[in-house]
């Protein structure tokens, strides 16, 4: 009886208490394993504190880094989207080479050659914009194509009706396809959001100050490896996991059964 509470049964989930319950005793049981893991490095864990101004600063710089950047890749993406679409051959050409040239590519190299090159022919040496510029513009490939296949899983019957009471084209992309689309393409939007994050930390590799940086720069004052990049992961965890939250309360803000 007790172990079926444990249990989803079909239209009968578990209580909310059990769910609460249950990842409060996962947590405090991972919560033991790691105070067991790390106790026996008090003293670089002392040491690497003191550095707490460098991980704060790199923390909040990735802030902003990722919030310009997923605002600024999430417009380009759509843009991106909607010429790919574009019934207007260069245009549409010219969408679809970005877009393949920016995924088949590393991130790392794209980095490498718009900061070294790009970025120094012009005389452009502002890392923070030019970081959120990168990361927008590689992002942005990979928001394109989600979102042009959300569009694209819009059924033309829809479409066909949209037209037969008259709506606009653009009535039609704001009433008809935006809001079923953007159901339909939410994981997959968590997904490159929660990347976006992570894939800021490879900015570090141009000497921008951010979270990844300053762990390095810890590490090397500190030479207390493990330490300098364990609050890392623990900070990078505490920007994704919002962005996954947010994502499921949305989900079940947009269900509905067809």
């Amino acid at each position: 009886m007790i172990a079926s509470l444990f249990f989803d049964r079909p239209g009968a989930p578990a209580p909310r208490w059990v769910r609460a319950a249950t990842v409060a005793l996962l947590f405090i049981a991972l919560a033991a394993i790691c105070w067991a893991l790390l106790a026996g490095s008090i003293q670089n864990w002392r040491t690497v504190a003191g550095y707490y101004r460098v991980f704060l600063h790199g923390w909040l710089l990735t802030i902003e880094i990722s919030l310009a950047a997923l605002v600024l890749s999430s417009i380009t993406g759509l843009l991106l989207a909607l010429a790919r679409r574009s019934s207007f051959l260069p245009l549409r050409s010219l969408a679809m080479l970005y877009i393949e040239l920016i995924r088949g590519s590393p991130f790392l190299v794209q980095i490498l050659f718009f900061w070294y090159v790009v970025a120094s022919k012009i005389d452009f040496d502002n890392r923070i914009l030019a970081g959120i510029l990168i990361l927008s513009g590689f992002s942005a490939a990979y928001l394109a194509e989600i979102f042009r296949s959300g569009i694209e899983s819009i059924g033309s019957s829809q479409l066909e009706s949209a037209r037969a009471i008259g709506l606009t084209p653009s009535q039609t992309y704001r009433f008809v396809i935006f809001p079923q689309a953007f159901r339909q393409i939410l994981p997959s939007l968590t997904g490159q959001f929660a990347s976006l994050i992570k894939d800021s930390s490879l900015l570090s590799i141009i000497g921008l100050p951010e979270f990844t940086k300053a762990a390095q720069d810890v590490n090397s004052a500190s030479f207390s490896t493990f330490e300098s990049y364990l609050p890392l992961g623990v900070g990078y965890l505490l920007l994704t996991l919002p962005v996954i939250a947010l994502s499921r309360l949305l989900e079940r803000r947009f269900h509905y059964e067809t």
